[in-house]
């Protein structure tokens, strides 16, 4: 970063600060080169990120790289159906291991050298390491050299990394986000869910750094302003803010007068748990780091932000909706009004977040203010962050403050 130790740690200091007099993160924080590498450092390698999703791989071999932040890995499921994560790479001599999407047979082989590895990452095969037609050498320790396992987790379809391997188990960090949703789904609304086919997802690419599609999302305030045809159904005034009971793993906004079946005339299957009192309220989380989500009761989304680099983003949208609801054909038509309704919403917001990420190149401005009844869910992402991003090693109590 191209600000002194000193002068950042006042800034980071100013974010930690109750909403009504915080500032917002500093503007090298979205358009410095260099940022990006720091986020991937002390943030996206430090948590449970989102990586891709497991209906991309939904077949015994299927196998899918993904560059994650300049970091090569690739997704496979196995034999049994479990979906593992491993670095896209050849113990040998470093080749990438796969290069596209496929359909492997019995092993991931290195199109170099022909060493295979099994879909667990084990080293099965290394052809010729003892010379021609000798395969073993004495001393080689195969386990020692199996491909490099990144811990994982499937949630609602979403496959999610910890690459720092120390992040905890991941059934605590999304536990906040099953007790919140709990009187929605109960305990099992995520196994109710199913992915569709491609009516079901979009991509988009934006200008725009990766947070700010975080700080866009987590707040209805300009809901009124950007989203006339949602605010026709769903004001402002129906909505509410939601933040996490610790502050460590998300924040959003909910409704209580969601309607999108009626408006846009669609007829899904429901949650079964699902409280008829409660038909008409729907959430919308921004979970740290990079994925937001929002669950209704007929459908669930996850829109999963992969940054490219500080100043574009690609979100990758898929719903999912409940048992035959996902791909029967009788609700095609309805499967195809709900993902539209999203793409309109999500396309009104690009010009908004394009539009602050070039704001953040004027000197005039350095973080901004935040409203205090408006702005909470926002204030909470910035904190969150500043968190992880303060230089050195800051003192605990200023940090959790």
């Amino acid at each position: 970063m191209a600000q002194s130790d000193s002068a950042l740690s006042d800034q980071i200091f100013a974010v930690l600060r109750e909403t009504a007099t915080a500032r917002g993160l500093p503007n090298d924080f979205y358009v410095e080169h260099g940022s990006i590498a720091l986020e991937k450092e002390r943030i996206f390698s430090k948590t449970w990120s989102g990586l891709g999703f497991a209906s991309d791989i939904p077949e015994p071999g299927d196998a899918k790289p993904v560059d994650w932040l300049g970091v090569p890995l690739l997704m496979v499921r196995d034999q049994k159906g479990r979906v593992h994560v491993h670095h896209n790479v050849c113990s040998h001599r470093g080749r990438q291991l796969l290069d596209g999407p496929c359909r492997l047979k019995a092993s991931i082989r290195c199109p170099y050298h022909s060493w295979n590895y099994g879909f667990d990452g084990a080293l099965l095969g290394t052809p010729h390491i003892g010379g021609v037609n000798v395969h073993e050498s004495e001393g080689f320790d195969r386990a020692a050299n199996a491909l490099r396992s990144v811990p994982s987790a499937v949630w609602c379809d979403v496959v999610f990394v910890n690459l720092s391997g120390d992040a905890g188990p991941f059934e605590d960090f999304i536990a906040p986000v099953m007790a919140r949703w709990h009187k929605y789904w109960g305990g099992s609304g995520p196994d109710e869910l199913r992915s569709g086919a491609g009516d079901t997802q979009t991509t988009l690419d934006v200008a725009s750094n990766w947070k700010l599609a975080v700080e866009n999302y987590c707040e209805s305030y300009h809901l009124p302003f950007v989203h006339p045809d949602l605010n026709s159904f769903s004001r402002l005034e129906d909505h509410y803010e939601v933040f996490d009971d610790d502050g460590a793993s998300f924040a959003g906004q909910g409704t209580r007068v969601y309607n999108l079946a009626e408006v846009a005339g669609t007829r899904l299957p429901r949650l079964e748990s699902w409280p008829q009192a409660l038909q008409r309220e729907a959430e919308y989380l921004a979970l740290y780091p990079n994925l937001l989500i929002g669950l209704q009761a007929d459908h669930f989304f996850a829109v999963l932000l992969e940054p490219i680099s500080e100043a574009h983003t690609r979100e990758h949208v898929r719903l999912l909706f409940v048992g035959d609801g996902a791909t029967d054909s009788a609700y095609a038509e309805a499967r195809e009004k709900t993902l539209a309704s999203w793409e309109n919403v999500f396309s009104e917001d690009i010009s908004m977040v394009e539009g602050m990420q070039r704001g953040r190149h004027s000197p005039a401005y350095q973080g901004g203010v935040f409203s205090p009844v408006m702005d909470g869910p926002t204030h909470h992402f910035h904190r969150w962050v500043a968190r992880r991003l303060a230089p050195g090693d800051e003192p605990p109590e200023v940090l959790a403050g």
